[in-house]
């Protein structure tokens, strides 16, 4: 089986989801995912703007989820069907997961930017692998955005 490593940077932006969770829980649902591969060959870059997950600024805690079909931004239409079927089975797989904890302390209802390490578990293609991400975390009037 062919792999290939992605590093994924997010752009998720998180709204209140409403009174249903108050105002501990943002909801992102449809945040943006971009990957890039080290591929040697070539470059494999994409970006999905159907990134779905949630944020409990309480205990730090998040769940993101996109489905990897959705990716789009690919050199070719004949690498993105490589990308889907031969690279990450999507039909198979169909959905890459982070599901963690941001590490250091924020305040979520301080206006900023934080720089944050995300650590939790990346699910892509069947394989969970414990990662600790590097991110930028910003909090503004309007929202929160990661």
């Amino acid at each position: 089986m062919k792999t290939m490593r992605l590093y994924f940077s997010c752009v998720i932006y998180l709204f209140i989801l409403g009174n249903l969770w108050g105002q501990t829980h943002y909801l992102a649902e449809n945040g943006r995912m971009h990957f890039k591969s080290d591929a040697p060959l070539e470059l494999i870059e994409a970006t999905s703007a159907e990134l779905k997950g949630v944020l409990d600024t309480e205990k730090g805690s998040f769940a993101f989820s996109v489905d990897i079909p959705t990716f789009q931004g690919f050199n070719s239409p004949l690498q993105r069907e490589h990308f889907n079927e031969n690279y990450l089975e999507s039909k198979r797989y169909p959905r890459a997961t982070f599901v963690g904890k941001i590490i250091e302390e924020v305040d979520f209802f301080a206006p900023g930017s934080y720089e944050v390490r995300a650590k939790g578990v990346l699910d892509v293609h069947g394989v969970k692998q414990e990662r600790i991400i590097k991110g930028q975390l910003n909090v503004t009037k309007d929202g929160i955005s990661i």
